[in-house]
């Protein structure tokens, strides 16, 4: 009996856990996994409304955020984004694919946007930019001193890169990096489809926490 009532309280605990993750960060669905001390967290949403120390948008190589989550990013969090991107560029260039590059948030729930330019569908070096545009807005995260990083389905959008091989890349890209400074990485889906796709690939490679 003991064990059961046990049972019963981690099941309770458990339940109210997700419900105040899914209040906090305002998603449909939520799945939990875990990368030696990070924490993955697989979200159903809109990425703009979630709370992260940095949001990463996916980008064109010059930063002129007309639409899919780069419009969204500059609506919810202001001109300033844009501004901002077009001013890096004039220093720096276009950003390459596969990098990134990072402005302030605005009115955004972050300190950060990182910039990520992610592949076409179809480039041949293709799966290696995607998993490096991952890799390197985790790394300028860390560079940044920043505890928790929220990304986008990077590339699956005007892009055309299919679901299940993003999801399979950014994975695989979240389970071999070599983590220092993070502690929390979210993966916002918009979609219930995209959700759905990522769920079933990240269960096969990270493995799950939820019952």
């Amino acid at each position: 009996m003991a064990r059961s009532n046990t049972s019963r309280k981690l099941n309770y605990l458990l339940i109210n856990v997700i419900i105040v993750d899914l209040i906090k960060y305002s998603v449909l669905g939520v799945k939990t996994y875990r990368v030696d001390d990070v924490e993955v967290i697989l979200l159903q949403g809109d990425i703009t409304d979630v709370e992260a120390d940095a949001i990463v948008n996916a980008a064109n190589q010059y930063l002129e955020h007309g639409g899919g989550v780069a419009r969204a990013i500059v609506r919810k969090g202001g001109e300033v984004i844009q501004l901002e991107s077009r001013e890096w560029v004039r220093r720096y260039g276009p950003v390459p694919v596969g990098g990134v590059a990072v402005t302030s948030a605005g009115k955004l729930r972050a300190r950060y946007v990182i910039h990520a330019v992610g592949p076409v569908y179809g480039d041949p070096e293709g799966d290696i930019k995607l998993a490096s545009a991952v890799r390197n807005s985790l790394a300028k995260a860390e560079e940044l001193n920043l505890g928790s990083i929220a990304l986008p389905a990077i590339s699956t959008g005007i892009f055309g890169y299919p679901l299940s091989k993003a999801a399979s890349i950014m994975a695989d890209t979240l389970k071999n990096y070599e983590y220092r400074k993070l502690r929390k990485v979210l993966v916002v889906l918009y979609t219930e489809e995209a959700f759905k796709v990522f769920e079933r690939v990240f269960d096969e490679v990270l493995g799950t926490q939820n019952p």
